[in-house]
Protein backbone atom coordinates (compact mmCIF):
# COMPACT_ATOMS: atom_id res chain seq x y z
CA UNK A 1 0.00 0.00 0.00
CA UNK A 2 2.82 2.42 0.68
CA UNK A 3 4.08 2.24 -3.15
CA UNK A 4 0.65 2.82 -4.16
CA UNK A 5 0.70 5.84 -1.59
CA UNK A 6 3.93 6.78 -3.43
CA UNK A 7 2.70 6.41 -6.54
CA UNK A 8 -0.16 8.70 -6.18
CA UNK A 9 1.94 11.51 -4.46
CA UNK A 10 4.46 11.82 -7.46
CA UNK A 11 1.62 11.32 -9.84
CA UNK A 12 -0.44 14.50 -8.45
CA UNK A 13 2.89 16.39 -7.69
CA UNK A 14 4.31 15.71 -11.26
CA UNK A 15 0.84 16.77 -12.58
CA UNK A 16 0.72 19.83 -10.82
CA UNK A 17 3.92 21.12 -11.22
CA UNK A 18 3.53 20.79 -15.03
CA UNK A 19 -0.09 22.43 -15.55
CA UNK A 20 1.43 25.59 -13.26
CA UNK A 21 3.95 26.36 -15.86
CA UNK A 22 1.82 25.88 -18.73
CA UNK A 23 -1.28 27.40 -17.50
CA UNK A 24 0.07 29.61 -14.51
CA UNK A 25 -2.74 31.75 -14.85
CA UNK A 26 -5.42 29.03 -15.10
CA UNK A 27 -5.11 26.54 -12.75
CA UNK A 28 -4.19 27.00 -8.12
CA UNK A 29 -2.72 24.72 -5.74
CA UNK A 30 -5.00 23.68 -2.87
CA UNK A 31 -3.67 23.08 0.30
CA UNK A 32 -6.82 21.08 2.44
CA UNK A 33 -7.25 20.12 6.04
CA UNK A 34 -10.40 19.45 8.02
CA UNK A 35 -12.72 16.72 9.69
CA UNK A 36 -14.42 13.81 8.58
CA UNK A 37 -17.75 11.42 9.68
CA UNK A 38 -17.32 7.94 9.08
CA UNK A 39 -20.56 6.18 8.91
CA UNK A 40 -20.38 2.22 8.24
CA UNK A 41 -24.04 1.13 7.00
CA UNK A 42 -24.76 -2.47 7.62
CA UNK A 43 -27.67 -4.47 8.74
CA UNK A 44 -25.20 -7.01 10.22
CA UNK A 45 -24.31 -5.06 13.59
CA UNK A 46 -25.25 -2.59 15.50
CA UNK A 47 -22.54 0.88 14.06
CA UNK A 48 -22.24 4.62 15.00
CA UNK A 49 -20.59 7.29 13.03
CA UNK A 50 -16.91 8.44 14.48
CA UNK A 51 -15.12 11.29 13.71
CA UNK A 52 -11.45 11.85 11.84
CA UNK A 53 -9.23 14.23 9.66
CA UNK A 54 -8.24 15.00 6.67
CA UNK A 55 -5.49 16.73 5.05
CA UNK A 56 -4.54 16.90 1.27
CA UNK A 57 -3.38 18.83 -2.13
CA UNK A 58 -5.47 19.91 -4.92
CA UNK A 59 -5.28 21.48 -8.07
CA UNK A 60 -7.89 23.08 -8.88
CA UNK A 61 -7.92 24.22 -13.18
CA UNK A 62 -10.21 25.69 -16.11
CA UNK A 63 -11.67 23.22 -18.04
CA UNK A 64 -14.49 24.28 -20.47
CA UNK A 65 -16.75 27.87 -20.30
CA UNK A 66 -17.97 28.04 -16.52
CA UNK A 67 -16.36 24.73 -15.68
CA UNK A 68 -13.51 23.98 -13.51
CA UNK A 69 -11.71 20.32 -13.27
CA UNK A 70 -10.03 19.75 -9.68
CA UNK A 71 -7.65 16.89 -9.41
CA UNK A 72 -6.82 15.99 -5.58
CA UNK A 73 -5.36 13.32 -3.18
CA UNK A 74 -6.48 13.34 0.40
CA UNK A 75 -5.22 11.23 3.20
CA UNK A 76 -7.76 10.90 6.26
CA UNK A 77 -7.83 9.27 9.29
CA UNK A 78 -11.24 7.58 9.45
CA UNK A 79 -13.33 6.37 13.00
CA UNK A 80 -16.23 4.83 13.52
CA UNK A 81 -18.12 2.41 16.52
CA UNK A 82 -19.70 -1.21 16.76
CA UNK A 83 -21.42 -2.22 19.66
CA UNK A 84 -19.82 -5.17 21.26
CA UNK A 85 -19.88 -7.49 24.76
CA UNK A 86 -17.27 -7.61 27.03
CA UNK A 87 -18.38 -10.78 29.59
CA UNK A 88 -21.30 -8.96 31.49
CA UNK A 89 -20.33 -5.16 29.92
CA UNK A 90 -21.26 -3.34 26.54
CA UNK A 91 -19.49 -1.38 24.87
CA UNK A 92 -18.50 0.69 21.46
CA UNK A 93 -15.52 -0.62 20.06
CA UNK A 94 -13.68 1.74 18.06
CA UNK A 95 -12.50 1.13 14.63
CA UNK A 96 -9.48 3.46 12.96
CA UNK A 97 -9.18 3.32 9.13
CA UNK A 98 -6.02 5.37 7.46
CA UNK A 99 -6.62 5.96 3.81
CA UNK A 100 -5.56 7.66 0.55
CA UNK A 101 -7.95 8.91 -1.82
CA UNK A 102 -7.64 9.96 -5.45
CA UNK A 103 -10.42 12.32 -6.80
CA UNK A 104 -11.22 13.75 -10.18
CA UNK A 105 -14.47 16.29 -9.90
CA UNK A 106 -16.13 18.50 -12.41
CA UNK A 107 -17.10 21.94 -10.75
CA UNK A 108 -19.19 24.08 -11.84
CA UNK A 109 -18.99 28.13 -11.19
CA UNK A 110 -21.95 29.65 -9.56
CA UNK A 111 -20.31 33.04 -8.48
CA UNK A 112 -16.39 32.91 -9.81
CA UNK A 113 -13.89 32.50 -7.19
CA UNK A 114 -16.75 32.30 -4.82
CA UNK A 115 -19.39 29.60 -4.85
CA UNK A 116 -18.88 26.06 -7.42
CA UNK A 117 -20.84 22.67 -6.68
CA UNK A 118 -18.62 19.53 -7.38
CA UNK A 119 -19.45 15.96 -8.00
CA UNK A 120 -17.12 12.85 -9.82
CA UNK A 121 -15.44 9.45 -8.73
CA UNK A 122 -13.10 8.94 -6.13
CA UNK A 123 -11.54 5.90 -5.27
CA UNK A 124 -9.81 5.10 -1.87
CA UNK A 125 -6.81 2.92 -1.19
CA UNK A 126 -6.62 1.60 2.98
CA UNK A 127 -4.90 -0.94 5.32
CA UNK A 128 -6.47 -2.71 7.60
CA UNK A 129 -8.72 -1.34 10.49
CA UNK A 130 -7.17 -0.90 13.94
CA UNK A 131 -8.65 -1.08 17.27
CA UNK A 132 -7.39 -1.57 20.60
CA UNK A 133 -5.70 -4.59 21.97
CA UNK A 134 -7.75 -4.58 24.98
CA UNK A 135 -11.33 -4.58 22.59
CA UNK A 136 -9.86 -7.23 20.29
CA UNK A 137 -11.54 -10.38 22.17
CA UNK A 138 -14.88 -8.20 22.42
CA UNK A 139 -17.91 -10.15 21.17
CA UNK A 140 -19.63 -7.87 17.97
CA UNK A 141 -23.35 -7.84 19.54
CA UNK A 142 -25.74 -10.15 17.68
CA UNK A 143 -23.44 -12.35 16.18
CA UNK A 144 -20.86 -14.82 17.40
CA UNK A 145 -17.73 -13.06 15.58
CA UNK A 146 -14.56 -10.97 17.67
CA UNK A 147 -13.61 -7.47 17.29
CA UNK A 148 -10.64 -8.45 15.36
CA UNK A 149 -12.33 -10.45 12.85
CA UNK A 150 -14.03 -7.84 10.99
CA UNK A 151 -10.06 -6.08 10.58
CA UNK A 152 -9.18 -7.10 7.26
CA UNK A 153 -11.51 -5.25 4.80
CA UNK A 154 -11.35 -4.51 1.73
CA UNK A 155 -8.68 -2.67 0.47
CA UNK A 156 -9.67 -0.25 -2.59
CA UNK A 157 -13.43 1.33 -2.54
CA UNK A 158 -14.66 3.33 -5.37
CA UNK A 159 -17.03 6.53 -3.91
CA UNK A 160 -19.39 8.89 -5.98
CA UNK A 161 -18.41 12.17 -4.35
CA UNK A 162 -20.83 15.51 -4.61
CA UNK A 163 -19.93 18.79 -2.66
CA UNK A 164 -20.05 22.29 -2.43
CA UNK A 165 -16.97 24.84 -2.18
CA UNK A 166 -18.13 28.20 -0.75
CA UNK A 167 -15.67 31.65 0.31
CA UNK A 168 -13.06 33.80 -1.29
CA UNK A 169 -10.26 33.81 -3.46
CA UNK A 170 -7.78 32.08 -1.66
CA UNK A 171 -9.27 30.68 1.31
CA UNK A 172 -12.44 28.38 1.14
CA UNK A 173 -14.52 25.44 2.24
CA UNK A 174 -15.63 22.42 1.07
CA UNK A 175 -17.71 19.96 2.44
CA UNK A 176 -18.68 17.20 0.32
CA UNK A 177 -20.51 13.82 0.68
CA UNK A 178 -19.01 10.54 -0.71
CA UNK A 179 -20.72 6.87 -0.53
CA UNK A 180 -19.01 3.70 -1.22
CA UNK A 181 -20.52 1.64 -4.16
CA UNK A 182 -18.96 -1.32 -3.39
CA UNK A 183 -19.32 -4.29 0.12
CA UNK A 184 -16.45 -2.47 2.13
CA UNK A 185 -16.72 -5.94 4.16
CA UNK A 186 -16.87 -8.39 1.09
CA UNK A 187 -13.17 -9.54 1.80
CA UNK A 188 -14.56 -11.27 5.08
CA UNK A 189 -16.47 -13.22 3.49
CA UNK A 190 -13.35 -15.70 1.77
CA UNK A 191 -12.16 -16.05 5.53
CA UNK A 192 -14.16 -18.57 6.78
CA UNK A 193 -16.06 -16.96 9.41
CA UNK A 194 -19.28 -18.20 8.31
CA UNK A 195 -20.82 -15.22 7.62
CA UNK A 196 -21.76 -13.27 4.26
CA UNK A 197 -21.47 -9.37 5.31
CA UNK A 198 -22.18 -6.85 3.78
CA UNK A 199 -21.50 -2.63 4.73
CA UNK A 200 -20.98 0.54 2.32
CA UNK A 201 -19.29 3.09 3.70
CA UNK A 202 -20.30 6.94 4.03
CA UNK A 203 -18.34 9.79 4.45
CA UNK A 204 -18.96 13.49 5.08
CA UNK A 205 -15.72 16.01 4.82
CA UNK A 206 -15.47 19.20 5.81
CA UNK A 207 -12.11 21.33 5.16
CA UNK A 208 -10.58 24.13 5.02
CA UNK A 209 -8.73 24.86 1.73
CA UNK A 210 -6.36 27.26 1.06
CA UNK A 211 -5.47 28.14 -2.94
CA UNK A 212 -1.76 29.38 -3.29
Amino acid sequence: MKKIFFTAVFTLITTIVFAQYNYRDSNRIGISFGVNQFTLNTNDFQTKPGTGWNAGLSMRGNFYDDWDMVYSMQFSENNFLVATNSGFITEDTNYKLSSAQISLQLSFRIIENHLTVEFGPTVQVNGKLNIDKVNENNVISGTTLLAKDIVAISQFNFYPTVGITVGAKHFRVNISYQYGINNMLGNLNNKNLGVDLKGNAGILNGNLVIYL
